[in-house]
């Protein structure tokens, strides 16, 4: 642990980069006085920004704009009070202390924190070249040729990136998953025919850990995890086809997102029950009882519902937003009753604002056709709904389940000119990605149905152009990329979370190489309560504090925002300093992110 003194010299040294504001934190004044003062001399520097300085390259000037910005917004009085902390007040403690005074110690997050806006507000990023591209100093075919090249140099190091992630589509992932299911049939005693049948793996889901262990190798910690959340009737289910998408040797990074995604962490499932054994404490994360006017039906914008007839899944996966209302997949209770379901879609009848329903849950194609068939209907026979979303992730876990007889019936439903059906799915990585899975959405897609695609951005998708390549696998079979959603910043689930941060520079810098089809996803995050906010979009959040542990506050502002009065929401980020020190744990070279600091 830093001394006081050493904490201080740490800071100073920082802070020399602008000596005018190390001069101000460390004088004699109040302490509001020396607020007042730096507000003018934040001005002062945006202003000069737009005075011709040459010794700034010219896109510097964004970056000096956008340090200012967080600074001045993290200064308000305002942004203290919904922050409920004052990190101007913070820092001049760190900076003026006495042996005496105690504080909270800054983390390594905070010092990294405050460097890169300090360098940003002075114009030293250090992300440009201090020259001009070479192609700039010339015109027609020449300054052409030159900027090719340097296009093709973008290209090669994009490709580079990609060519670390394998697709499921690829004849070695192929030929492993041929083997693995030979094991795994040979394990349950069962023919290919059987195997084709989506109902053998419904009856067969693996649901204990001694059965995960003979077809797959588990570390110590995976084994008891699974063993542990049994004890404890967290539900997890895993389907025997997707068991084959794993690589039978634990510590692959091919398969390290599918495994991350069924199977829990220690830490997942010991937080479950402690919030399960809390009475106090609600797992309702994102509000949605709050939202809910009747059992099964959930509302956070004007011509939109979701309706959930059954609370389960086929596969049960850890970061699900609803884990705090999933049931086990044998659960007699996991489907709503008849009479509530009725009432739900009464519901609907009666809401004739409502034109587009999502069904969802759960996972909807656990029913049967003819159930699932029944509930589209009866959306269907509303003359104001326009468009049915089916959310579903059976095409990943479960493609058997996608038969010609169900693509069928719900194909009778999507009538162009009146009313679409679109299939919302959820690959995670591209090595989920299979011949198989292929096939369930080219069905849909030849009986007119669209298929789009969630992706939940996590860190085991977060690294440089992993996202990009599985949009771009995703387009090869069919799927267009719909949103992407950051991580709930639910604690069970803290080893998912990525900084917003990043999530922006994949976007902004990674996806931007690809083409426009591409590249057509939203980033989004999800407000609880309120519905998604829109990342691109600046003015639709504001950093407003930083806290000693190097974790951005953000407030986000509601979808109503100019239409009606509604609260903001106030999320505390993860760390960017201890996200890339955990990718540089895990092998990648961390100065490919160097620009993420830059992302407000």
């Amino acid at each position: 642990m830093m001394t006081k003194q050493q904490i201080k010299s740490r800071l100073r040294n920082i802070l020399s980069i602008a000596p005018q504001l190390l001069k101000i934190l460390i004088s004699s004044a109040a302490l509001e006085e020396k607020k007042a003062t730096t507000r003018n001399w934040l001005a002062d520097m945006l202003a000069d920004t737009y005075t011709d300085n040459r010794d700034i390259p010219p896109l510097e000037y964004i970056l000096v704009h956008n340090a200012i910005g967080v600074f001045l917004k993290v200064l308000s009085d305002r942004s203290e009070k919904v922050a409920g902390y004052s990190f101007f007040g913070y820092l001049v403690a760190l900076l003026t202390a006495s042996k005496d005074e105690n504080f909270q110690r800054p983390t390594a997050g905070f010092f990294a924190e405050i460097e890169h806006m300090i360098k940003g507000i002075m114009g030293a990023s250090g992300i440009y070249d201090a020259k001009s591209p070479s192609f700039s100093k010339y015109e027609g075919r020449k300054a052409a040729r030159m900027r090719s090249a340097d296009l093709s140099r973008m290209a090669g190091a994009s490709k580079k990136f990609m060519n670390n992630y394998t697709s499921g589509l690829e004849n070695d992932a192929i030929r492993r998953r041929s083997r693995n299911r030979a094991r795994i049939t040979s394990f349950f005693g069962v023919t290919d025919l059987e195997w084709g049948k989506w109902k053998w793996h419904l009856k067969n889901i693996i649901r204990d850990a001694d059965t995960l262990k003979k077809l797959v190798k588990l570390t110590a910690d995976e084994y008891e995890a699974v063993r542990r959340a049994r004890d404890l009737k967290i539900p997890f289910g895993i389907t025997p086809y997707y068991i084959s998408l794993v690589d039978f040797d634990s510590g692959s990074r091919r398969d390290k997102a599918i495994r991350a995604q069924v199977i829990p962490s220690l830490h997942y499932v010991t937080k479950l029950a402690e919030y399960k054994n809390n009475q106090e404490q609600s797992m309702d994360f994102m509000l949605e009882y709050d939202t809910s006017p009747i059992e099964g039906i959930t509302r956070r914008y004007p011509h939109i519902v979701i309706l959930k007839p059954v609370m389960t899944c086929p596969q049960i996966c850890v970061y699900c937003q609803r884990n705090w209302e999933i049931e086990d997949v044998y659960s007699p209770s996991a489907a709503l009753s008849k009479s509530k379901l009725e009432a739900a879609l009464d519901w609907i009848k009666n809401t004739p604002e409502i034109n587009e329903v999502l069904i969802t849950g759960g996972d909807p194609l656990l029913l049967s056709n003819r159930k699932i068939e029944s509930i589209v209907s009866s959306v269907a026979a509303n003359p104001n709904i326009i468009r049915i979303r089916i959310g579903t992730r059976t095409p990943v876990t479960l493609p058997q389940r996608i038969n010609e007889s169900l693509v069928r019936g719900l194909g009778r439903f999507h009538i162009p000119g009146k009313r679409e059906v679109i299939i919302i799915t959820h690959f995670e990585h591209p090595y989920e990605i299979t011949p198989q899975s292929m096939q369930a959405v080219q069905k849909f897609r030849r009986n007119g149905m669209e298929v789009y695609n969630q992706l939940v951005f996590t860190y085991y998708n977060s690294r440089k152009f992993e996202a990009c390549f599985l949009r771009q696998q995703l387009r090869l079979i069919g799927v267009t990329p719909y949103y992407t959603f950051n991580t709930k910043g639910k604690a069970e689930t803290n080893d998912f979370r990525v900084p917003i941060a990043r999530l922006m520079q994949e976007q902004n810098e990674e996806a931007r190489l690809m083409p426009g089809t591409v590249r057509t996803d939203e980033i989004v995050f999800n407000v609880p309560g309120l519905g998604k906010n829109y990342i691109k979009a600046s003015q639709h959040h504001d950093i407003i504090s930083i806290t000693p542990q190097g974790r951005r506050i953000y407030e986000f502002h509601p979808w109503e925002k100019k239409l009606a009065l509604a609260n903001t929401y106030i999320y505390k980020d993860v760390s960017i300093y201890d996200y890339l020190k955990r990718l540089k744990s895990d092998g990648d070279d961390i100065s490919a992110y160097r620009t993420i600091w830059s992302y407000y």
